[in-house]
C-alpha cells in the first residue's frame, strides 16, 4: 500500500489523493503539518514540503507534479481507459499547463492567502500570528478571474483539457474543493463551473475529500451535498 504525507488544506495534497483514487490504488494518510519540520518527515524531504509519496519500495517521490508524472508512467500508461494524461503530445502540453494554472496561480493568487489566515495560522497557534485582513481582501478579489476561467473551460469543452477527465479537471477540483469547503465560492454566479464541479464531487476518487474535517473549522453547510 502506498503512504501519502499530506495536510487537507493542501491543494497539491488532494490533487495527488484524486489521481490515486482515479487509479484505484489503496492509500495510507499520514497528516503532516509541514511548519513543524519534524526530523522524521525531513529525513524523507529535507525541503519539509508536501505531498510526499511513499512509493514502491518505500522511495519518496517529492511533489504533486512529480507524482503525477510517476503514477502515468507505472498505472496510466497501463490503464488507457482511465488514464489521466493524453497520448497527443499537444493535448498533454494543455493539461501541463492547467495543472500549473490551478496548482501553481490560483494557488498563489488566491488559496495559499484563504487557507493560511483563515485556517494555519489558528492551528500554528502563537506562532502563527494574527490572520491578515488585507491578505484575505486580496485573495477574495481574485477569485472571481479564476471562477470566471473555469466556467469558460467549463462550458466549452467536455471536461477542462478536452474530451476526456485528466489532471487537468483533478488540480481545478482540488484546488476549488477547499474554497468550498471554506465557503469562498458563490457557486450561482458561475453556472457551467458549477456542474462541472458537480459531476467531480460525484466521482468516487472524490468521496474521501468529502469527509475531511479541519479541527475548529467545519465546512460550509453545502460542502459534501452532491447536488449543491
Amino acid at each position: 500500500m502506498l503512504t501519502l504525507f499530506h495536510h487537507p488544506l493542501y491543494a497539491s495534497c488532494r490533487f495527488v489523493r484524486l489521481a490515486l483514487g482515479e487509479y484505484g490504488e489503496e492509500l495510507q494518510l499520514i497528516e503532516e503539518q509541514p511548519w513543524m519540520r519534524r526530523k522524521e518527515f525531513l529525513a524523507l524531504n529535507p525541503a519539509g514540503t508536501i505531498p510526499v509519496l511513499l512509493a514502491e519500495g518505500d522511495n519518496p517521490l517529492v511533489g504533486a507534479t512529480v507524482i503525477a508524472e510517476y503514477l502515468d508512467e507505472t498505472r496510466g500508461a497501463f490503464q488507457r481507459q482511465r488514464r489521466l494524461m493524453a497520448e497527443d503530445s499537444i493535448a498533454r502540453a494543455e493539461i501541463r499547463r492547467l495543472v500549473d494554472w490551478y496548482l501553481v496561480k490560483t494557488e498563489s493568487d488566491v488559496t495559499k492567502h484563504l487557507v493560511r489566515e483563515r485556517a494555519l495560522k489558528s492551528l500554528m497557534g502563537s506562532a502563527g500570528g494574527a490572520p491578515d485582513s488585507g491578505a484575505i481582501r486580496a485573495a477574495r478579489a481574485n477569485v472571481r478571474q479564476h471562477l470566471k476561467y473555469t466556467s469558460w473551460l467549463a462550458a466549452t469543452r467536455d471536461w477542462l483539457a478536452g474530451p476526456r477527465l485528466s489532471y487537468a479537471d483533478l488540480a481545478a477540483a482540488a484546488t476549488l474543493s477547499i474554497l468550498d469547503y471554506l465557503g469562498e465560492i458563490n457557486w450561482s454566479e458561475y453556472e457551467a463551473a458549477r456542474d462541472w464541479y458537480s459531476r467531480m464531487k460525484s466521482r468516487p476518487s472524490f468521496r474521501p475529500l468529502l469527509n475531511d474535517r479541519v479541527r475548529g473549522l467545519p465546512p460550509a453547510s453545502h460542502y459534501t451535498d452532491l447536488d449543491f
